[in-house]
């Protein structure tokens, strides 16, 4: 294969394993201080994006057109929406069903997930229709061969990669991350030493939904368009991405988004003449590490889940 296709396929793979890679922390996160899976976070993340298009719709209507105020704009708003929205459900759906079967929760935040995607599809205008999302980066390209890299993808992968580094430094430097930690080692032992479980949890959810927000909209600036559905197949890889890389641990995370989205690569490389199946060979490949590595390729270490 050239060499400049061969560098397509690599820059294609990293921009869909940043995207990955997001929406798997937000699951990591979440099961990191309740030991809960949430269903409904691929939903969140496409609540997310429509968030972001109906503020490039306001500000296109009060006559804002600077495309980095209406980016940085849709950024925040969409990212405050979705927090609010994640920790409503952690508080009043996930919080009180704390002591019950962990079935309950996975489905309560199934069903969420469903009246989200529901809602959208029914009271957002023409919602069961792909909708055109906003081109507001750059669009210039810079050609070497058959190799061609987008400014607005090198963007997006700078802006993904600085997002991980902030969330790795929240866990790890801050107080709110002890904080978070201690929850996540120990929740009882850490109210008893004063830390506000309650509230963390809240704050947790509130940052794995806006991390979504941001891979939604990154998706939306990708490919120039979000659907009411989008989070269903993101969600669905999200969460094998999490439990492949090591549920629990961020890192883990990380490594998972990329490794399926190096998978889609691969397939699409390697099965031209049956590229639509890029998806099944991923997902293939993935159960048979599972199967190999049932706590995943990062063993989650009890003292260190997040």
């Amino acid at each position: 294969m050239d060499i400049g296709f061969l560098g397509q396929y690599v820059v294609n793979g990293l921009m869909l394993g940043m995207m990955y890679s997001l929406v798997a922390v937000g699951f990591t996160l979440f099961f990191g201080v309740l030991d809960i899976i949430k269903f409904s976070h691929g939903d969140v993340l496409m609540v997310g994006a429509f968030a972001g298009l109906t503020t490039f719709f306001g500000l296109e209507a009060i006559g804002i057109e600077s495309a980095w105020i209406q980016l940085v704009t849709i950024v925040v708003v969409s990212c405050v929406l979705t927090g609010i929205l994640g920790s409503m459900i952690g508080k009043y759906l996930v919080l009180p069903l704390k002591s019950a079967p962990a079935l309950n929760t996975l489905l309560i935040t199934l069903m969420a997930g469903t009246v989200l995607r529901e809602c959208i599809r029914l009271f957002f205008p023409d919602g069961s229709n792909p909708k055109p999302f906003p081109s507001l980066l750059p669009s210039e390209s810079y050609s070497w061969g058959n190799f061609t890299l987008r400014l607005d993808s090198l963007m997006l992968l700078i802006f993904g990669t600085l997002v991980i580094v902030a969330i790795s430094l929240l866990i790890n430097k801050t107080k709110l991350g002890l904080a978070i930690r201690a929850v996540a080692q120990d929740g009882e032992t850490a109210k008893i030493m004063g830390i506000n479980f309650t509230l963390v949890v809240i704050v947790t959810f509130a940052i794995g939904s806006g991390v979504a927000a941001i891979a939604g909209i990154m998706n939306g600036l990708y490919y120039n368009e979000i659907n009411f559905d989008m989070g269903l197949l993101l969600g669905v890889i999200g969460f094998s991405a999490a439990i492949v890389g090591g549920l629990g641990n961020i890192y883990g995370a990380i490594l998972g988004g990329f490794l399926f989205a190096g998978l889609q690569t691969f397939g699409a490389v390697a099965l031209p003449f049956a590229s639509a199946y890029k998806d099944v060979f991923a997902f293939a490949v993935i159960i048979m590490i599972m199967a190999w590595r049932p706590t995943g390729l990062i063993a989650e270490r009890t003292s260190e889940r997040v």
